[in-house]
């Protein structure tokens, strides 16, 4: 089962959270920015509740920076930085978590970044640092003492019970340290503070962005936080229910199976936006029946299937998301016109025409360690009453830990924060609705759209995939509307960004501040932005 579980991911990658790659290059914030002095170790005071085991200061050339672990990568044209380490550890955990700091040795742009991770990997690899110290920021990640993003061994402890100091740090503990250490290294190192502070991320990154926001306002002036995994304590486990489906009616539809159903559904509802340009602008108002595919034909590696009324039912079930023996709705599905291939993932057939499911490692990960505390569990026995089960007792162990999902953010709207997400309703591992539900429950809190929009704005990108405007599905400059909006006073009212519609080919879009959507003038190239406009949603 872990060999299927670790082929899926690797077939996905950037499926897990590319490693994100920060934009938007600052001039500087005055023409004096200081130059760093020279890149020796420091004396620091340890944050609240941590002490300080080492610090280190190298000197690093430059160059290619190649990133580390599971996601690769790498990034050129890095100036000569400064590379300072410190590792920090807790009474209650025995841990030693790395906080890096990457400081340029000339042409800082008097700016400090903050780094999130991916997947179980609370940290950068190394290939966004880079990219932030080219564009002139001094940048900060931490490790949180635990893996790289497929690593979970640092899950359970000796007894075979979850590591609480661990995952701490990696749900919001290390952050906020990280926040606290980087700005204390880039004011020794600079003799100054930096004028501005932001912290950007996607998937689990976001996450960490938002927990920011939630429980340590005053850490960050702004924060660029994408397709956040946020309600983590839910969504990891409904994401396992593509999985459950499939086993649970013993109905494995094949790759081009799948993809059949996603393109007859971006086709039937392609208008919904007011004109024909291959994205689904609202998949929620989809109502496409995947039974309409029943007895169609598709060629799959060679071989011609035919769609049953059992591949349908399947994909029906997907598409809707988890629900109790008893029909209450318990989370939003895939998405329609995701790849559902991404948590409906299958291998095979095999010499005997067997296929089995193939689930994708975090939600698998989750449920294998953190709820049954058994790493050889296996997720393909899960029963629909079982899988409601595992839901609640996430949300009951949890949702306090990690959730992230704690819509008071009066916190960070009284020390002048401003957070800025985009989404891709398309995403593929975290079901979009889950922000969009978070960002209307902020709505209720906090006295409505126009007043959260002083501080907090959201925009859904469609066709786009999980975190796919980093450039794997499209590109948006996020962290150049924020800097603009902290720094200027500018809130963006769109977010302009470059999409990939269904046929491949490249569109320009001003993707709409939510709750507003996107709706065709009624004439103009369908391709170009200025042919669509903002407008308040339907009411029905």
């Amino acid at each position: 089962m872990k060999k299927h579980i670790l082929t899926v991911l690797a077939a996905g990658v950037p499926l897990a959270a590319a490693v994100y790659l920060p934009t938007a290059s600052a001039a500087p914030l005055n023409s004096t920015a200081s130059a760093p002095s020279p890149c020796t170790s420091m004396s620091l005071k340890a944050p609240a509740g941590a002490e300080v085991e080492s610090v280190t200061a190298v000197r690093r050339p430059g160059g290619t920076v190649n990133g580390t672990g599971f996601l690769g990568g790498s990034v050129s044209g890095v100036p000569a930085y400064c590379e300072v380490t410190v590792t920090l550890t807790h009474p209650d955990g025995g841990d030693h978590a790395k906080v890096q700091t990457w400081l340029p040795e000339s042409g800082w742009n008097g700016r400090f970044q903050a780094l999130g991770g991916s997947a179980y990997a609370a940290g950068d690899n190394g290939v966004g640092m880079g990219a932030a110290v080219k564009n002139g920021y001094a940048v900060t990640t931490t490790d949180a003492g635990v893996g790289d993003v497929v690593d979970v061994s640092w899950a359970l402890n000796g007894n075979g019970q979850v590591d609480r100091a661990k995952l701490k740090n990696f749900a919001s503990r290390s952050q906020h340290e990280a926040a606290v250490v980087g700005k204390e290294v880039v004011a020794s190192v600079y003799a100054e503070r930096a004028s501005y502070s932001y912290f950007t991320g996607c998937s689990t990154g976001g996450r960490q962005g938002y927990m920011e926001a939630q429980r340590y306002p005053d850490d960050y002036d702004g924060i660029l936080a994408d397709a956040p995994a946020i309600n983590w304590d839910e969504f990891e486990v409904a994401t396992l229910w593509p999985q459950v489906v499939m086993n649970n009616e013993k109905t494995y539809p094949a790759d081009c199976e799948l993809d059949a159903f996603t393109t007859a559904a971006v086709k039937a509802c392609d208008r919904l936006d007011g004109v024909k340009d291959g994205l689904v602008n609202d998949p929620e108002k989809c109502t496409f029946d995947p039974r309409r595919l029943i007895g169609t034909k598709v060629v799959c590696k060679g071989r011609e299937l035919t769609i049953t009324a059992a591949d349908a039912a399947v994909v029906r079930k997907i598409w809707d998301g988890p629900r109790t023996a008893s029909g209450t709705k318990l989370w939003s599905g895939v998405p329609v016109g995701a790849d559902l291939k991404g948590l409906a993932a299958t291998t095979g057939p095999d010499a005997d025409g067997n296929v089995e499911g193939a689930p994708f490692a975090v939600p698998a990960f989750w449920v294998s360690y953190w709820l049954k505390k058994d790493p050889a569990f296996d997720v393909s026995t899960i029963t629909y009453s079982r899988f409601t089960q595992l839901f609640k007792q996430s949300q009951a162990e949890f949702d306090e830990v990690i959730g992230t999902d704690d819509p008071d953010l009066s916190g960070f709207r009284a020390s002048g924060g401003k957070l800025l997400t985009w989404h891709g309703q398309a995403d593929q591992y975290i079901p979009t609705q889950g922000t969009v539900a978070y960002r209307d429950q902020v709505e209720r809190t906090m006295g409505g759209s126009k007043k959260v929009d002083d501080f907090y704005r959201l925009f859904l990108a469609p066709g786009t995939n999980h975190c796919g405007l980093n450039g794997s599905d499209g590109t948006a400059d996020g962290l150049a509307a924020l800097t603009k909006w902290v720094e200027q006073g500018k809130a963006p009212r769109v977010l302009p960004a470059t999409l990939v519609n269904d046929e491949g080919a490249q569109v320009s879009r001003d993707l709409c501040s939510y709750p507003q959507v996107s709706r065709y003038d009624g004439h103009g190239d369908p391709a170009v932005a200025s042919s669509f406009r903002c407008t308040a949603p339907p009411r029905h």
